[in-house]
């Protein structure tokens, strides 16, 4: 098929015929492409769609906040000053503004401010009453904040219970599917009569933050009004009903009317609504609610009276100051009412009929795609929800895509070349697991399964036994146009689609074929050695090999007071690093910038005598460490905190016993601290034609790029064939020493980094000509790993690499 949307000016005619009564607000003083020109300049070249992350704040309510602080002074409100006195005022209002979002009364409801929509479900959470009778109730959709909820439920005795919904006889009836219930005291009889009121809780989304899904608010009032109807008769439905609403994400364009669907609690988050202030949100609490929550810390602000060498203490009886310890954090306060002007010029209908419009034009235009072959490219999360328990869906479309064979595509690779392409966007389970494995069908052995591969939140195993781990997930905000989503819809197309025409060929790996030629001399030209962990390496003539490749290669690394491996990705500055080991003295070298003397380490000795192990992809190790002086050499070095280690053991220990898929390539033999493979080799000539590609690009005539192979940080580089021919080697000789492939190396956003004259340049060349051409099944590969092969060598035996040796492939 063409690509949907090729011109973006007829694609844009087209959606304005079936959305330009949404679109734009076109009764609002200011339309879409106004706001985005004067208050968003900083976007400019740039397409954000994580606006269910964080939205963006404008710069006309930047400016309004700034001039605010700037002419108004602000105090303690905790005193009786003037300027005290005009911030409690501030204060006030803005609980006002809070409450008519949501339209809530304020003789029925009270605004609580806290430091974030967490902390909100967290003081729920801590202060609800519950009992051994009590049951927690939630919604498989659940951000974690909300699931957070039920350690404090089990630790009281409470049960804990997930539910979800099913097709019911008819349409207009919410049925409920019950997950097992969660007990931690197997002490407690449910028939037992309880001693006093039973209470419960039950938690939903107003949108589910994973698929957009939005819940029917009339689950507020079937649980409070009918929950033995609702939950089939159940034990766990005796009692009184409360009802906890999320509205963190919902609110910012669909707020609930509490008017009519009466939450007892309800959060918020105000950088979701206006992307500024962060770390600062709100409970609202219905006030025979609130009555119920029972705290026990006391701090200043929320107590009238104490007396300090006595159990003694008189709490304020105000809702508000009974729950917000401590100072508030009055200049966020004082700041969201400017975010308010920008929602209220707008009106929450309007951007909600607005952010609607696009999201609804990507999902459909995502539908749409097919691959040359007539294969389906896309699956969109959240679409056959059920009528009857949701109410439609918000401006999110969570997706996967398929390549045509009906295999997966990583969503990391999406967010990797999205990235490249200025999109930003978000992959993962956004911190949702029930709604990720709802939706991505993925079983409890599954799950643990991906646990005991390695999989975490953030990291790159996006597929595992054939199954995506997450998704891909676009969000619209306020100020997201048409041109986002159509930019957005071309870089799809362009990058995942397979078209019946010849530009594939430019999408792929493509390695040449040296057939029916003489083979060419090939040579070894470089080795280079990277003693500490994504630190500067040094070159050499002559090298000894190892059980673990080159003699002393990343066998120390730095690691940060908060368990974190250093690398370049994160701190760039440790290409400053100059390492040199001088094998006759057994002393390693190490320069910085930073450091006004060289650091010398002996090779045999300055260790430690502790030992701790430590995990580093799929690996562990038993490492030492250094002196205190060392560690401080170090942490000015790379601006931060931070400590050496070296490996001790004689082999490392695969966490992953099963074999199941992991970042390390390498599962058989000892591995030093490299992320894949023992080597790395790169090819001159593979060089020089990506050199001849960056500088084809158009845009790169006026200020030609090229790169060297030490871009690439390669252990041996070579000379000699044609470019990428190593990509089909299965293995390949230097002088007599034998190293056998692992494959391509996955190239990253590190490539990206260019060192000049001390400064680190940030841009998106290498990787994104290279994507263009050396991406294969969710990797851009460039280079070759390796695996020196002993073979019958004892560990006493020590074998040598030398610049100029020549270099055989295997047959």
């Amino acid at each position: 098929m063409k690509p949907p949307n090729a011109n973006m000016d007829t694609a844009k005619q087209q959606f304005l015929q079936e959305f330009g009564d949404s679109y734009g607000y076109p009764n609002a003083p200011n339309n879409i492409d106004h706001i985005r020109a004067t208050q968003f300049k900083r976007l400019d070249g740039s397409v954000y769609l994580d606006h269910a992350g964080a939205t963006l704040y404008s710069e006309l309510q930047m400016e309004a906040i700034f001039k605010d602080l700037s002419t108004t002074l602000y105090g303690n409100p905790h005193s009786q000053s003037n300027s005290s006195l005009a911030t409690s005022d501030i204060i006030e209002d803005a609980r006002h503004q809070v409450l008519k979002l949501c339209n809530a009364s304020p003789k029925e409801y009270k605004c609580i401010f806290t430091s974030g929509a967490t902390a909100a479900l967290k003081l729920v959470g801590e202060a609800f009453p519950w009992s051994d009778h009590s049951t927690f109730m939630y919604t498989i959709e659940n951000h974690n904040s909300v699931l957070g909820i039920r350690e404090y439920a089990l630790n009281k005795g409470a049960a804990a219970l997930a539910i979800d919904f099913k097709e019911a006889a008819e349409s207009s009836v919410i049925k409920v599917s019950h997950h097992p219930i969660q007990k931690r005291s197997e002490a407690t009889v449910l028939d037992k009569q309880p001693t006093g009121e039973i209470y419960n809780l039950f938690a939903f989304p107003s949108e589910c933050n994973f698929s957009g899904v939005r819940f029917n608010l009339d689950l507020i009032n079937i649980v409070k009004e009918d929950s033995e109807k609702l939950l089939d008769g159940s034990q766990h439905c005796r009692g009184n009903w409360m009802v906890l609403l999320d509205a963190a994400k919902g609110c910012s364009t669909d707020p609930p009317d509490l008017s009519t669907y009466k939450a007892d609690f309800v959060v918020i988050s105000f950088y979701k609504l206006f992307g500024y202030p962060t770390g600062l949100g709100a409970l609202l609490a219905r006030n025979e609610a609130a009555k119920l929550l029972k705290k026990s810390y006391f701090s200043g602000g929320t107590v009238a009276a104490s007396i300090a060498d006595i159990d003694f203490v008189k709490r304020r009886e105000g809702i508000e100051e009974s729950f917000e310890d401590g100072t508030l954090s009055f200049l966020s306060i004082a700041a969201i009412r400017h975010g308010f002007d920008i929602l209220n010029t707008l009106t929450p209908l309007s951007i909600s009929r607005h952010t609607s419009s696009l999201a609804r034009y990507t999902r459909n235009t995502l539908l749409a795609l097919r691959h040359a072959n007539g294969q389906e490219a896309c699956v969109i999360y959240g679409l056959e929800c059920l009528k009857a328990a949701y109410s439609g869906l918000g401006p999110i479309v969570s997706f996967n895509l398929k390549r045509a064979d009906g295999s997966w595509v990583g969503p990391r690779e999406v967010e990797k070349l999205a990235s490249l392409s200025g999109i930003q966007l978000r992959t993962g389970c956004f911190c949702n697991p029930g709604a990720c494995s709802k939706y991505l069908g993925l079983s409890h052995a599954d799950l643990l399964s991906n646990i005991e591969a390695g999989h975490v939140c953030w990291d790159d195993l996006d597929i595992l036994h054939g199954k995506p781990t997450g998704a891909v997930r676009v969000s619209f905000g306020y100020m997201s146009t048409f041109e986002d989503a159509w930019r957005f819809m071309n870089f799809i197309v362009s990058n995942f689609i397979l078209l019946p025409s010849s530009t594939l060929k430019s999408r792929s790996i493509q390695s040449t074929n040296e057939g029916g030629k003489t083979t060419p001399e090939r040579y070894l030209t470089s080795i280079v050695v990277y003693p500490i962990k994504s630190c500067a390496g040094f070159k050499v003539d002559s090298w000894p090999l190892s059980s673990t490749g080159l003699l002393y290669d990343r066998e120390w690394l730095l690691k940060s007071m908060n368990g974190e491996i250093l690398t370049q990705k994160k701190v760039p500055e440790m290409n400053f690093i100059a390492t040199k080991i001088d094998l006759k003295t057994g002393i390693l070298y190490v320069e910085s910038p930073r450091c006004k003397e060289k650091l010398l380490i002996e090779l045999k000795s300055n260790l430690s005598a502790a030992v701790e192990e430590i995990n580093v992809h799929a690996q562990r190790y038993e490492v030492m460490g250094y002196d205190n002086q060392i560690d401080t050499w170090f942490s000015n070095a790379v601006g931060r905190p931070c400590y050496l280690l070296r490996s001790s053991s004689r082999s490392c220990t695969r966490l992953n016993r099963n074999q199941n898929p992991s970042i390390c390539r390498d599962i058989k033999t000892r591995l030093n601290f490299v992320n894949e493979a023992q080597l790395l080799l790169i090819s001159e000539e593979s060089v020089s034609d990506l050199n001849q590609r960056l500088n084809s690009k158009e845009e790169s005539l006026e200020s030609p790029m090229e790169v060297d192979a030490m871009r690439f940080r390669p252990n041996l580089v070579i000379s000699g064939g044609a470019p990428y021919v190593e990509d089909s080697w299965s293995g390949l000789k230097i002088g007599k020493r034998h190293f056998m492939s692992l494959g391509g190396c996955n190239r990253c956003q590190m490539i990206n980094l260019n060192y000049r004259a001390g400064e680190v340049e940030r841009s998106n060349e290498p990787l994104a000509t290279l994507a263009a051409y050396r991406r294969t099944k969710g990797k851009i590969l460039f280079g070759i790993l390796l695996r020196y092969e002993r073979d019958n060598q004892t560990e006493e035996e020590t074998s040598w690499v030398h610049v100029g040796q020549e270099v055989y492939p295997d047959a």
